[in-house]
C-alpha cells in the first residue's frame, strides 16, 4: 500500500525537511505541498491524502482553519507540526493526536510516521474524526471569543481575523466588516457578533455600529451624550446616546 501524503507549512525549510525525510520511506508518496492555508484547503478538497502533515501557526488561515474548512472526515490521519505552543501540545496529547514539535529530529519523525502507518492500516477513521472534532471544539472553547470570521465570496470563502477588523456596521439582515479599506458582507446579526467579540478590543457605540478600539484616533463630544469618533484611516463614526456608558468606560470616565 502506498500512502499518499500532503505537506502544509508556510516555512520552505520545514516543508523541505519533511519532504526529504519522506523520500526515505518507500511506502510514502508526497502528492501535494502547500505554503499557506488557503491553498491547502483547495488542494485537500480536490485530492484528499491518506496522511497530512499540517502546520498550526500559519498567517491568515491557520491549521485549525484548514481542518474546519475541509471537514475532519476528509483527512484520515493528521500529524500536526508546531513551534512552541503549550496550549496546542496539551490539546493534542489530551485527544491522542500526534504532533511534531519544531525542531524535531529524525527519530521523532520516524516514530510519528510509524504510528500514522498503523492508524492508516487499521482504518480507524471514525475514531479519528471524533478526536479531531473534539480538538476543534476544545480550541474554540479555550479562546472564548471569536478569532476569525468566514465570509462567503463567490465560489470561495475568505477568512477574516477579528483583530484586522476596523469597524462593523449593520445592513438589514447582514453586517459589513470594514477591514483595511475593504468591505465584506456577512449574513449575521450585529447583536450576536457583538456578544462573540472580545470586549477588550471591540466596543458597540451605536445600535448599528461596532468599532475596534485600537483603531480609534480621537473622540470628540457632540450633543446630548453623543460622540464623534475618528479612526486612524479618517473614518468618522457617531455614537448613540444609549451607548455612552460604553464610551465612558473606554475613556476611563464614570457615569
Amino acid at each position: 500500500m502506498t500512502i499518499r501524503a500532503a505537506i502544509v507549512d508556510d516555512e520552505p525549510l520545514a516543508r523541505r525537511r519533511i519532504r526529504n525525510l519522506l523520500m526515505e520511506a518507500p511506502d510514502v508518496e508526497v502528492i501535494a505541498e502547500c505554503a499557506n492555508g488557503k491553498d491547502a484547503i483547495e488542494s485537500l478538497e480536490e485530492s484528499p491524502p491518506d496522511l497530512l502533515f499540517l502546520d498550526i501557526q500559519m498567517p491568515e488561515v491557520d491549521g485549525f482553519d484548514v481542518l474546519q474548512a475541509i471537514g475532519v472526515g476528509h483527512v484520515p490521519v493528521v500529524i500536526f507540526v508546531t513551534a512552541y505552543d503549550q496550549f496546542a501540545l496539551r490539546a493534542f496529547e489530551a485527544h491522542a493526536l500526534d504532533y511534531l514539535l519544531k525542531p524535531f529530529d529524525d527519530e521523532r519523525f520516524g516514530a510519528a510516521l510509524q504510528r500514522a502507518r498503523e492508524r492508516i492500516r487499521q482504518q480507524q477513521g471514525n475514531d479519528l474524526d471524533r478526536r479531531l472534532q473534539a480538538l476543534l471544539e476544545n480550541v474554540r472553547e479555550d479562546h472564548g471569543y471569536l478569532r476569525r470570521l468566514v465570509v462567503p465570496s463567490g465560489h470561495r470563502s475568505i477568512f477574516v481575523r477579528t483583530e484586522h477588523i476596523d469597524w462593523i456596521e449593520a445592513e438589514r439582515n447582514y453586517v459589513r466588516l470594514h477591514v483595511g479599506g475593504r468591505g465584506y458582507l456577512l449574513r449575521e446579526n450585529l447583536t450576536r457578533i457583538a456578544s462573540a467579540l472580545d470586549p477588550a478590543t471591540f466596543c458597540r457605540i451605536h445600535r448599528s455600529t461596532i468599532v475596534n478600539v485600537d483603531r480609534i484616533q480621537s473622540v470628540e463630544p457632540l450633543f446630548h451624550g453623543e460622540y464623534l469618533l475618528v479612526l486612524e484611516d479618517g473614518t468618522k463614526l457617531t455614537s448613540g446616546r444609549s451607548y455612552r456608558r460604553s464610551l465612558h468606560a473606554l475613556m476611563g470616565k464614570q457615569g
